[in-house]
């Protein structure tokens, strides 16, 4: 029998600590071996026990959980999932702890606490399970330089976008993005580097209702192209990147010359809503040989098949590499069905992007 996974759960709740202990001690593949309170008792128990994955609460006493997982991160990089209440600054919050290198959330219930979170229980240990296979990463001290050719967040945030470079072809492409664990880092550094003037880009990353909101603002925030969740019926424009909203499933239409969003509650697809599959089938059967797609870091095999099927009909596919993913089950997955072009390091796939693009752009002016 292989050798179980070793959790801390660390939350100031005793009934909360006490909830996920029998959750996690109800698998047969990992067992709960410490819980803790608050962070300065935690840090004592993670050295001396040297667990596989932590479950971090957010708001407790004398240290806040983003505070700690910020230190843990640069100093005994851990796999942790964070523990979230559903709310406008606990969405904040885990955008935050995602960025400081969290692997996931659980969205913890606000009301019937107990209930609430075992009905969650099967999130809550899928969750543990990815993290305890993925790549974490030391996270630089926040006023340290990043090394060159670095390709971790600390370089994402000074990647230089692009200068302009497309014009009235960028009303013609459509740039596809799907991924899951791990996705919000790497598709915020894929959006920093593309241009003002990019063509549209619309996004599936795996998330829960209450938190694409915050995600879509912080993106806004960082880069030189509009950053939204999607709306349904609204125009895609170049010079937008729109995030499918959590729970609800995102695909392209063309009303005449013009793609247009469509979101609806429709039901999930390989359990995920939204579903890779269903914004990428969309592409293939919409968008054809004008479309672009990109696999990232995620677990499991959401638009695999869809991806192929872009493959298929036209488009240009490529794929983040092992080395820089998290996760690499659906990039592995969509590598497996022939879907890829290219396969490529995480910093790499906007240049080559916006080089292809570029490389169009030329090819179009000569024969103008």
């Amino acid at each position: 029998m292989s050798r179980k996974i070793r959790v801390i759960v660390v939350d100031d709740s005793a009934l909360v600590r006490s909830l996920l202990s029998e959750i996690i001690n109800r698998q047969r593949d990992m067992e709960c071996i410490g819980t803790a309170n608050d962070p300065l008792v935690a840090r004592e128990m993670i050295r001396e026990l040297d667990p596989d994955v932590i479950t971090l609460d957010v708001e407790m006493p004398r240290m806040d959980g983003i505070d700690f997982l910020g230190r843990l991160m640069r100093l005994r990089p851990t796999p942790v999932v964070m523990i979230s209440t559903l709310t406008e600054r606990g969405a904040e919050v885990t955008m935050k702890a995602l960025e400081l290198g969290a692997v996931d959330f659980v969205a913890k219930p606000r009301v019937g606490l107990a209930s609430g979170l075992n009905d969650l229980a099967a999130q809550i240990v899928d969750k543990i399970r990815v993290a305890a296979v993925a790549q974490v990463r030391r996270s630089p001290a926040r006023d340290a330089a990043p090394a060159a050719g670095s390709a971790g967040s600390a370089a994402v945030a000074h990647a230089a976008p692009a200068a302009g470079l497309l014009g009235r072809l960028s009303t013609e492409k459509l740039i596809c993005i799907g991924a899951s664990t791990g996705g919000t880092e790497a598709i915020k550094e894929v959006l920093v580097q593309m241009p003002a003037d990019s063509p549209a880009i619309v996004i599936t990353q795996h998330m829960p209702p209450g938190f694409t909101t915050s995600f879509a603002a912080r993106l806004n925030g960082l880069c030189q192209i509009t950053v939204k969740e999607a709306v349904n019926g609204e125009r895609i424009l170049p010079g937008h990147a729109y995030i499918a909203p959590g729970g609800t499933q995102f695909h392209v239409a063309r009303s005449g010359a013009n793609y247009v969003a469509v979101v609806d509650d429709g039901p999930p697809v390989n359990r995920h809503k939204p579903s890779v599959e269903v914004l990428f089938k969309s592409a293939a059967a919409v968008v054809g040989r004008n479309a672009f797609g990109i696999m990232l870091t995620g677990m499991g095999n959401d638009g695999a098949v869809a991806m192929r099927e872009m493959k298929d009909a036209g488009s240009y596919n490529y794929v983040q590499d092992e080395a820089t993913c998290i996760v690499f089950g659906m990039p592995r997955e969509a590598i497996a069905h022939g879907a890829a072009d290219e396969v490529l390091p995480l910093g790499q796939i906007a240049p080559a992007l916006i080089a292809r693009l570029r490389g169009t752009t030329d090819r179009l002016h000569h024969r103008i």
